[in-house]
């Protein structure tokens, strides 16, 4: 496996490369806003990245406050935002489990792609981080809030098929009181040779056999999941 961790913060840019490379579709947003409406709304955002759900969500809500454990990838955040000329966001370097943001200053908690690294990455004590992180998205929106998590259900895959390192996290979700669906995000490449050097680079391994040559391009199934319950439902 590649080191997940030195990519955040050594090579944001060509992640920021690769992941604009997903949801070719467009078909995120529409399902986010179908679970609650984001326009007008107040929100935090638990692990940034570089920004692909920030900047889905900067346009529509009335404010967002990002965290990321990563610098690197904050800055490439703020480019983006920038060149939007927005001026409706915040952004900080934050622990999931600590983030310097009022209590109940928001009306949505979202998360996309990184609070599993709670769970994955703690060892024995991955319940107890996890909770912690649950616990903070619930205490910085009103007690009526929605919490919305987004995790990979498989990359190369056309129907969910959780990782098995994220089963067991996935589980613990079901246990708190989210509900979930999914979604279809697929990758859509410029070329294989493309293709072959963004999935290699992040996944460790290159799922050539998924990619296919299609009208739209070169293109690998990913299937995405997405959690939400709201505050005052969430078991902890």
């Amino acid at each position: 496996m590649p080191d997940l961790f030195g990519i955040f913060q050594n090579q944001a840019p060509k992640y920021d490369v690769l992941v604009s490379r997903e949801d070719y579709q467009q078909n995120l947003l529409p399902a986010l806003t179908k679970i609650t409406p984001f326009h007008g709304k107040r929100v935090v955002e638990f692990g940034a990245g570089t920004g692909r759900v920030t900047c889905l969500l900067a346009p529509i809500v009335e404010s967002i406050v990002a965290f990321d454990s990563s610098d690197p990838m904050l800055k490439v955040v703020e480019e983006a935002l920038r060149e939007q000329k927005l001026d409706n966001w915040r952004l900080a370097v934050a622990d999931h489990r600590h983030v310097p943001a009022a209590s109940g200053m928001a009306q949505i908690a979202i998360s996309g792609w990184s609070i599993c690294c709670l769970a994955v990455y703690s060892g024995e004590n991955w319940v107890r981080n996890l909770d912690e992180g649950l616990h903070e998205m619930k205490r910085v929106v009103e007690p009526d809030g929605m919490i919305v998590i987004i995790e990979t259900l498989g990359t190369g895959f056309s129907s969910p098929h959780a990782p098995d390192g994220l089963k067991a996290y996935y589980g613990r979700l079901a246990e708190k009181g989210f509900r979930t669906t999914w979604i279809r995000t697929d990758y859509r490449f410029q070329s294989m040779e493309e293709a072959r050097d963004l999935t290699t680079f992040f996944f460790g391994y290159e799922p050539v056999a998924a990619i296919r040559n299609s009208q739209d391009g070169f293109v690998l199934p990913e299937c995405t999941g997405i959690w939400w319950t709201s505050a005052d439902r969430l078991l902890l």
